[in-house]
């Protein structure tokens, strides 16, 4: 496999959890701060120097990590090496071969499983699963489209005003677009926070107005890619702002609930929205009940997932709510690292009664 990367380990003793993340990031740091005031030190395996090892082989299970099997395992997300759109399914099947070399690792168990991590990062295998377990989601389109033209044809023909147009394989919004469309003028207006540049699509992270031609070439170009068509669903208000919520369920447990609101369509907090804390929501009381609800209900879909972010839609005027999809490593939420960074405390709490409490040896 070329060269090995290899844990960082403490000298004096050894640790039985093994993060495998991006040095300097907040996720490692967070993390680690959690695990710091519970006692239990953490060995690191950087995707940087996983990723500079070369291709995976069926000889390179072992990461360099010394004595596996007495380790419990977290995996965050890698930092991507490009924001071309084009490229993001290559990096992202990359990503899934190393997550499937990873489950080869004999270690003492995952926080989440790598396969079911792989599994989620493919919103259209992820979304039919929970649509077959009876599990509310907004609504997935079964057609594929391959251009622009096609798509308002469909649109016009079923009387469809707005989509969203999301590639298969992504997260952070990247490349997600929100499509109007008048079937009577033909006039579009598409919201998204990538940019079209030398006929290539690139994430960003402000959002643009697009109309006309412009908009069109646009489609035309994000639809290129492997992507899926979902209905848009308007979604409650307050004050002004649209919302959806990001939740954590971790262990069957709901242990962060976080509304997410906009001006707009995409509500993704990269993009100069803002969260503000559920209870001020002033939603009634059964409404948490009823989220926790379809959320442990999803959960149950996989397993293998102890720690998933969920982006969760609920209906405007009905307040029904929607899984709209699934992260399995959507746990960084800054009103929570910033405040009592309660997800990553539960985190550590979890792995250590995996190890049966046994901190190090």
């Amino acid at each position: 496999m070329g060269r090995q990367a290899v844990v960082q380990c403490h000298a004096d003793r050894m640790s039985r959890i093994l993060l495998v993340g991006t040095a300097g990031s907040k996720r490692k740091l967070y993390f680690e701060q959690a695990a710091g005031e519970a006692g239990i030190p953490v060995d690191f395996l950087d995707w940087k120097e996983i990723w500079r090892s070369g291709e995976p082989t069926e000889q390179g299970t072992g990461f360099g990590v010394e004595n596996p099997e007495q380790y419990v395992v977290k995996i965050d997300a890698p930092e991507w090496e490009s924001s071309r759109l084009e490229d993001l399914a290559g990096l992202t099947d990359r990503y899934g071969e190393w997550l499937r070399r990873l489950s080869d690792l004999p270690a003492g168990g995952f926080l989440n499983h790598p396969l079911e991590i792989a599994e989620v990062l493919d919103k259209g295998r992820c979304k039919g699963k929970l649509i077959r377990n009876n599990v509310p989601t907004t609504q997935m389109y079964e057609k594929r489209f391959s251009c622009g033209e096609e798509l308002l044809t469909y649109m016009k023909e079923r009387r469809v005003s707005q989509v969203f147009v999301k590639p298969v394989k992504g997260a952070g919004a990247a490349g997600v677009a929100a499509l109007r469309f008048a079937p009577g003028s033909g006039r579009i207006a598409l919201y998204t926070c990538a940019a079209l540049e030398d006929g290539h699509i690139f994430n960003t992270k402000r959002m643009y107005r697009l109309e006309g031609k412009k908009g069109a070439v646009f489609l035309d170009s994000l639809l290129k890619l492997d992507c899926v068509v979902e209905r848009w669903y308007g979604k409650a208000s307050f004050q002004g702002y649209c919302y959806d919520l990001r939740v954590v369920v971790q262990e069957g447990r709901i242990d962060y609930i976080l509304p997410r609101l906009s001006k707009g369509p995409i509500t993704n907090l990269h993009l100069n929205n803002h969260s503000m804390e559920y209870g001020d929501l002033h939603l009634e009381k059964g409404m948490a009940e009823r989220i926790g609800d379809i959320c442990t209900r999803a959960a149950e879909c996989y397993p293998g997932l102890k720690s998933i972010g969920m982006d969760v839609l609920l209906e405007q005027g009905s307040l029904k709510p929607r899984i709209i999809e699934l992260n399995a490593q959507g746990d960084l939420l800054h009103r929570d690292v910033y405040g009592e960074n309660r997800i990553y405390r539960r985190q550590i709490q979890i792995l250590s009664d995996m190890l049966g409490n046994k901190q190090c040896v």
